[in-house]
């Protein structure tokens, strides 16, 4: 089911917005979500000056973790859907992380978020809910707004390689949509940022769920 705000439509979490309040909770349970984001948190290691962006921020799960390894670092969630950002500002609030959210969609970076020394962008679980076209615009947008030796990270379901995983990932497909989750079942991710323009692209970690794999990937604008 999409929704629209500021006349584009957009993936609620889970797929409809009556369930929004139970995402973090169903994602503990069915994605591993401690040994994915464990591992996402350590390829991001955020510290001491970075200034991170979080696409698709959702709840503020990421971002909370992130604050929590490392308090100093500067933050920015940017994210379609008001009813998260409503769930993410209260987490963060709770925990005390300063926190800026911004209420938009990724491809809209520059309209957004305007001149910004970020250097990491970060996103999870997010690419398959948007279309292939919307895939290629945001990463275009990540790359185009990073600066040179900029670093990406992505957390997402990526390619489905086995009959199993395929098979489990249609929960995921139920909920929201073939046309968008098939081409990240399909590997699609990897190629994409190679063609916008990311340099040293890998697969650092496939994790197995009950409702699929979840890939883990790194990529960087130009040198280091």
């Amino acid at each position: 089911m999409t929704s629209e705000t500021e006349d584009r439509a957009y993936v609620p979490a889970l797929g409809q917005h009556w369930m929004t309040p139970f995402y973090d909770a169903a994602i503990a349970l069915t994605t591993r979500e401690a040994t994915w984001r464990t591992a996402l948190l350590g390829l991001v290691d955020p510290h001491g000056e970075d200034v991170i962006l979080d696409i698709g921020c959702g709840t503020g799960s990421l971002i909370a973790a992130m604050k929590a390894a490392s308090p100093e670092i500067q933050i920015v969630g940017l994210d379609p859907d008001p009813e998260v950002l409503v769930i993410a500002k209260a987490k963060a609030r709770s925990r005390g992380h300063k926190v800026e959210f911004v209420q938009g969609f990724g491809d809209e970076l520059a309209e957004k978020l305007g001149a910004r020394a970020i250097n990491k962008i970060v996103s999870s679980l997010v690419f398959h809910q948007v279309p292939l076209d919307g895939k290629r615009s945001t990463l275009q947008a990540a790359f185009d707004y990073l600066p040179e030796g900029g670093q990406l990270f992505i957390a997402d379901f990526g390619e489905q390689r086995t009959p199993l995983m395929r098979f489990l990932f249609k929960t995921v497909q139920r909920l929201d949509g073939f046309e968008f989750t098939q081409p990240n079942a399909d590997g699609c991710l990897p190629i994409i940022l190679t063609d916008v323009g990311f340099s040293a692209v890998q697969e650092a970690l496939v994790v197995p769920t009950i409702v699929g794999s979840i890939s883990l990937y790194s990529a960087q604008k130009g040198g280091m």
